[in-house]
């Protein structure tokens, strides 16, 4: 089994983070393939990075075929649909992963994220994957992305704003907003006496489970179909080849 997880933005010390996450709870038999994205913004915290990240995502897809399936390691989770035309296995998003495992763990969680901006769009994606009634409150540390881990304060930080949480929103769970955050999952959670999960380790265990069920993304409705052939230009030319060899494999089964 192999599982390549992308880091949507072109910091490599945030990848080894997130590969070490993913490898902590990887099942024997999976091999975690680990890739930066070769294009995009140095940190995704807006609706801008958020666009111009996906098509590193694709390239990353597009580089790594045979996978058994692919984490987008980033909890805007972008480009979820367009990933999901282009690769021939699964493609889960962290955030989408993530509240999948919390809800289970009680009366509802809560999320805490980086920064006030991205509040908004954690909000979308609560509403996107049907879970209104298990998150009971988004927060924002006010950490950025590239300072998770260069601030020595942001252990602290994050320990006070999931306990704050649970106290607020009176959830039974914390959800991380940033796959930066993953390697804290487990400190935080003894801390706070708390579940906390991290959609990174969420995303490898509900990916694996997908690959040994022999799941796929279904094509039935032609809506993830491989995309159809036309030319790109300017700037996205490269992009506009006739169709992927993941897009191939989907349109021939």
């Amino acid at each position: 089994m192999k599982i390549c997880v992308i880091n949507p933005n072109t910091t490599s010390a945030m990848t080894a983070v997130i590969s070490a996450a993913a490898r902590s709870v990887a099942r024997p038999d999976a091999e975690i393939v680990a890739v930066t994205s070769p294009m995009g913004p140095a940190s995704i915290e807006s609706h801008y990075d958020d666009a111009l990240a996906v098509p590193g995502i694709l390239r990353c897809i597009d580089g790594h075929p045979g996978m058994d399936g692919y984490l987008v390691a980033c909890f805007g989770d972008p480009g979820l649909e367009a990933a999901r035309e282009v690769a021939d296995a699964p493609v889960l998003g962290i955030a989408e992963a993530a509240m999948h495992l919390a809800a289970p763990l009680g009366r509802g969680f809560s999320i805490v994220s980086t920064l006030s901006r991205t509040v908004g769009h954690a909000h979308d994606l609560v509403q996107r994957y049907g879970f209104r009634r298990s998150c009971l409150g988004i927060h924002a540390c006010e950490v950025p992305v590239l300072e998770l881990e260069s601030n020595p304060a942001t252990s602290d930080i994050l320990v006070t704003s999931c306990r704050d949480a649970l106290l607020a929103d009176r959830s039974d769970a914390i959800v991380l907003g940033c796959a930066g955050m993953a390697d804290l999952a487990a400190h935080i959670s003894s801390e706070i006496g708390a579940p906390v999960v991290d959609g990174v380790a969420a995303g490898i265990g509900m990916l694996s489970a997908m690959a040994a069920m022999h799941l796929r993304t279904g094509t039935a409705s032609g809506e993830f179909a491989a995309p159809p052939a036309k030319p790109y230009t300017g700037a996205l030319a490269r992009f506009g080849r006739p169709m992927t060899e993941a897009g191939v494999r989907r349109a021939t089964g």
